[in-house]
């Protein structure tokens, strides 16, 4: 079994995290855009997401991503709580860009000013309980780059001011990944990176630029936890239950898809080699695939905390499997 080293650096800032980190959309709770779509998870216990942090941080995870937006200012508060004294010894990340009404738990729409991005930062950090956000990502995927690019320099501000350390862009377009890393303190891009959704050009880019690659949907929405059968139904408030266009491998009203989960069948004798479970399986293919990853899987309860932080002993996978699975999945 190959090894893996149990943290990584965020690009070229020197802050150092673990190899995994943790996601925190879904302890974010129920929100929804101005149409009623939903855009979390659906219902969730804050005492469970407290004790599912504080358990991860015992079992070495030390790299938190969450955003303003997530059940509209929610994740923050309840990331902050469950952080309390132990905030030094963990590397927090946050996004900013969007608007919302946290009365009504609904997105408004997007703000890409200067003033804004200032604006939602002192917001967050008094969510967070925190004087600084270690990493700092705008959340408008699609931003204009010449836009961006002022926000970058904004960043630069922030940096100086000692209110952020480093900052990112999360989005699935090397192009403007590459105009924040023009930046002196521009540490990652966190882009979607899963066994079923590979992102080669990304990847090269973090290798050609210095950046660490912050994988959202490492699991694929689920999918490749093994917990999700066609036909069968998701919560009502759960993104997955009316997915959004963006949102491939789930129907309204019908579930997962039966052909993606078909190909999680086909890769599941090697996903699952050595012990691993499924999921664990689908986060070692991540690591395998470059030592600039650091996958961020969602978590709701103490029991996922312990799968996914578990992952990291058993290593990623090995050069062969990843030509395997390639042969399977024809690419």
């Amino acid at each position: 079994m190959e090894t893996i080293s149990h943290t990584r650096t965020l690009g070229r800032t020197g802050i150092e995290v673990s190899a995994l980190g943790f996601g925190c959309w879904a302890i974010g709770g129920e929100w929804q855009d101005p149409d009623g779509q939903p855009l979390g998870w659906g219902r969730v216990d804050d005492e469970e997401s407290v004790r599912a942090v504080r358990r991860a941080l015992d079992l070495g995870v030390t790299f938190f991503d969450t955003a303003d937006t997530y059940g509209t200012g929610h994740s923050e508060r309840v990331l902050g709580r469950a952080l309390g004294k132990r905030r030094a010894d963990v590397v927090v990340a946050t996004k900013w860009g969007n608007v919302f009404d946290e009365e009504t738990r609904t997105l408004t729409g997007g703000d890409d000013s200067p003033a804004y991005a200032r604006r939602a930062l002192t917001a967050s950090l008094r969510r967070l309980d925190t004087d600084y956000v270690d990493l700092y990502q705008l959340h408008l995927s699609d931003a204009d780059p010449e836009q961006a690019a002022e926000l970058r320099d904004t960043c630069e501000e922030f940096v100086q001011e000692g209110l952020i350390r480093s900052y990112a862009w999360s989005t699935d377009d090397p192009a403007r990944a590459a105009v924040f890393a023009e930046g002196a303190h521009c540490a990652a891009v966190q882009h979607r990176l899963n066994i079923l959704q590979d992102a080669p050009e990304m990847l090269a880019l973090c290798e050609e630029l210095g950046l660490a690659s912050i994988n959202r949907s490492p699991l694929a929405m689920g999918l490749l936890t093994g917990k999700r059968a066609a036909g069968q139904a998701i919560e009502a408030g759960d993104i997955r239950s009316t997915p959004p266009t963006w949102l491939p491998g789930f129907a309204a009203g019908a579930g997962a898809d039966p052909e993606w989960l078909g190909r999680v069948d086909a890769l599941k004798d090697i996903l699952t080699s050595g012990g691993r479970t499924l999921a664990q399986g689908a986060l070692a293919w991540i690591w395998a695939r470059s030592p600039r990853t650091v996958p961020i899987p969602g978590f709701r309860t103490v029991v996922q905390a312990e799968e996914n932080a578990g992952a990291i002993a058993q290593g990623p996978l090995t050069a062969a499997q990843l030509t395997e699975i390639d042969g399977i999945l024809g690419r």
